[in-house]
């Protein structure tokens, strides 16, 4: 994240159409490496500071941007729907870019980058301009709370970091990612009555709903 003239701004990559997630948007990041293996003081594998170091490694590789895996603050862990073919277990890290950095992509598997503001990028998504996963959604939805990078990073860190195992299922209106606390959790059906804690991804417009909390 920066500083932008009209509050934070988030660094945003348009992956390759061939590849994994092609034609979004996403947040620098990717697969872990054998060489981001990180031990805790037992000799045991540390799975949070490993994927910090790939989290690393992944801002230079993508868009050549240096942080520091011990300045990344975790804030959330994404799991997809259990009939996703291919799934992953992924940290979702915020940090401080340095205000001289120089985005760089390769023009490979990245192909743009923009810095948005969450609120723009996600009023851009409503407008088909854009198109985002729900858990890059969610995450600038989360970020919109605060106006500054040290506002976000100091709120990220006081929370406790969210666990998503996201079930999908289908209403009119289009089909809506349901995590823990939803009454349609349990069997994917989202016309249950109950709590909320979903994102409906209508055409026009995605809306998030939490309730008892």
């Amino acid at each position: 994240m920066r500083d932008g003239d009209r509050g934070l701004e988030s660094l945003m990559l348009r992956k390759n159409s061939k590849v994994a997630f092609g034609g979004m948007w996403v947040f620098p990041g990717g697969r872990i490496d054998e060489e981001d293996t990180a031990f805790d003081r037992n000799g045991d594998r540390d799975e949070l500071a490993t994927a910090a170091a790939a989290a690393a490694r992944e801002a230079v590789e993508e868009a050549s941007v240096v942080v520091d895996p011990a300045s990344l603050i975790w804030f959330s862990h994404w799991v997809p729907p259990p009939i996703t073919p291919k799934r992953f277990s992924t940290f979702f890290f915020a940090a401080r870019l340095a205000d001289d950095a120089v985005v760089t992509i390769d023009d490979g598997e990245i192909t743009e980058h923009r810095w948005l503001r969450p609120v723009e990028a996600m009023e851009r998504r409503d407008n088909s301009e854009i198109e985002l996963a729900p858990p890059t959604w969610m995450t600038l939805n989360l970020l919109t709370r605060w106006q500054s990078v040290n506002e976000a990073l100091s709120g990220l860190g006081e929370m406790e970091p969210v666990f998503y195992e996201t079930h999908i299922g289908r209403s009119d209106y289009g089909p809506v990612a349901m995590w823990d606390g939803d009454a349609g959790y349990e069997t994917s059906n989202p016309s249950l009555v109950g709590l909320r804690h979903r994102l409906t991804m209508a055409d026009g417009s995605y809306r998030f709903e939490r309730t008892g909390c």
